[in-house]
């Protein structure tokens, strides 16, 4: 066989055991190598790194990773490090597209349609709090969890979905043409992401099943189909009293701290008290379907649900308390309501450095989660304008959220109805790698690229899943990404994708 040509695709029932087998092989001499090697390399997302093109780390990962999938010599490979011209001064992210042809025998393939494989590879910020052991660009292995910042989420993605499509090939299963597109600014909110969908448009070709890699798990123990994420909003609110810190025992009482500024203009958002937020443009209506998943997954999980946190010891020598201990209510409450999370603080000293000085500024780095259905451009504008209308004691406010003006926040993703044939081939693939059937979950963290496909792509079926499981801590200290969830995981997004090419054979051999 000539390098160039693809492989003569098999009618043959797919053999699960030596799928898995071969996936298995192919982590343990090759991805986690690979892996171990990326994790290493502090490529933060350009949000937290603005010297990113300077640093190089992320055409670093991007460099390393197109070479290994050349390597493999999959037949009809294309590939292309795509770099769209600058915007507003600053180097756009680069993303990996590659493409593979169909393995459709008798010319099926020509109009079978395209499977999209996603994944980034640009990483968040390190966190404090590592284990004295551990830390975020020093990969181990241990217990078959590979700890290190960015494995999990999801530098694993693109060997994870190369490896599944050499696996295919290697058994001559027949599958449609497969494109894969890897970004670099996923963690920056994908700010990047729709100039290049817009640009490599046609080359995605008529796009009928998308593979995300990017999203998590409810346990280790079964396949999880995502069905919801949640968007969001982030951004800097500061509130400034003075032009300078003066003495606190002159000025308290006369200045008003621009604490209790900022703590006021939050309880205009937040109810102090429940956490719920009040802006009622902010909810929207729970689909009775995600309801009724979201009761069976708590029926699967229980008390795990809540349990899997690293609760702190609270007053009593017990744990802190959750918000709910309802199992499916605390699934909807991550998945499907609003909430706010302060994630950083600026104009605060450290307590060594804190003197009797009333500060001048505060402030506030915040993340509004937003339910799956909330515009998240349309959340930001209503966000600025109820923080920053009409501010206590007249002081100077402003909220700027993250983002290029006219394009803040991210909107969340509702999956579209799933097929008879996708929800056989995922309860068929979850059955052959994990023993059981295959989990449907919400989500409460965003990828911005689903609602961009959704959009581009209203009739694909969509397969969002990955191996963010209890206690793997994406963004987080310890970060790990289980290795043999992500062996299954990649075994089981191959016998979907050979599902689908299998689709167009039996409705040959049912018409002849």
């Amino acid at each position: 066989m000539h390098a160039s040509e693809a492989p003569e695709a098999s009618a043959a029932p797919l053999d699960a055991a030596g799928l898995q087998h071969d996936v298995n092989r192919a982590w343990d001499e090759r991805v986690v190598p690979e892996l171990i090697d990326y994790i290493a390399v502090p490529a933060k997302s350009p949000m937290f790194d603005a010297d990113w093109h300077a640093h190089g780390h992320i055409d670093a990962v991007v460099r390393r990773a197109a070479q290994w999938v050349e390597s493999r010599g999959l037949a009809g490979l294309k590939l292309e490090v795509v770099r769209l011209a600058d915007v507003d001064g600053k180097p756009r992210t680069p993303v990996i597209f590659f493409e593979l042809p169909a393995t459709m025998p008798n010319g099926n393939a020509s109009d079978a349609p395209t499977v999209l494989l996603y994944g980034h590879l640009d990483k968040q910020p390190e966190f404090t709090g590592w284990r004295a052991d551990l830390g975020p660009w020093t990969p181990k292995l241990e217990g078959g969890l590979l700890y290190g910042r960015g494995g999990a989420d999801d530098g694993y993605a693109i060997y994870a979905a190369v490896s599944a499509l050499e696996a295919l090939d290697a058994r001559r299963a027949p599958r449609p043409r497969c494109v894969g597109l890897i970004e670099t600014c996923e963690e920056s909110g994908s700010g990047d992401l729709p100039a290049y969908l817009e640009a490599l448009k046609t080359r995605l070709g008529r796009v009928g099943l998308v593979v995300c890699l990017d999203s998590g798990a409810g346990n280790y123990d079964q396949l999880w189909l995502t069905t919801s994420l949640r968007g969001n909003v982030t951004g800097r609110l500061e509130v400034q009293v003075l032009t300078e810190g003066v003495h606190s025992g002159d000025s308290s009482g006369v200045v008003p701290s621009s604490l209790r500024v900022l703590r006021q203009l939050l309880d205009r958002l937040e109810d102090p008290a429940s956490g719920r937020l009040l802006p009622q443009s902010l909810h929207c209506a729970i689909p009775a379907e995600r309801v009724a998943q979201a009761r069976e997954a708590a029926r699967v999980l229980g008390d795990e649900v809540w349990k899997r946190f690293p609760w702190a010891c609270g007053a009593d020598g017990g744990p802190v308390l959750p918000t709910t201990t309802d199992p499916t209510e605390a699934l909807l409450n991550r998945t499907w309501r609003p909430t706010l999370s302060v994630t950083g603080a600026a104009g605060l000293p450290a307590l060594a450095d804190a003197g009797n000085v009333l500060r001048p500024f505060t402030a506030f780095k915040l993340s509004l989660r937003l339910p799956p259905l909330v515009d998240g451009h349309e959340a930001a504008v209503a966000l600025k304008a109820l923080l920053e209308d009409n501010a206590p004691y007249n002081a100077k406010v402003s909220f700027a959220p993250d983002g290029r003006v006219g394009a803040w926040g991210a909107s969340g993703w509702n999956a579209p109805p799933i097929e008879p044939w996708l929800e056989d081939a995922l309860q068929s693939a979850s059955r052959a790698h994990y023993g059981t059937a295959c989990g449907y979950i919400g989500q409460g963290g965003t990828i911005p690229l689903m609602s961009l496909l959704q959009k581009g792509f209203p009739h694909a079926q969509m397969m969002v899943c990955g191996v963010l499981g209890p206690k793997s801590n994406a963004h987080g200290p310890n970060e790990f990404l289980h290795v043999g969830y992500g062996k299954r995981l990649t075994a089981a997004v191959a016998q979907v994708i050979a599902a689908m090419g299998a689709r167009p054979l039996l409705a040959a051999q049912e018409a002849a």
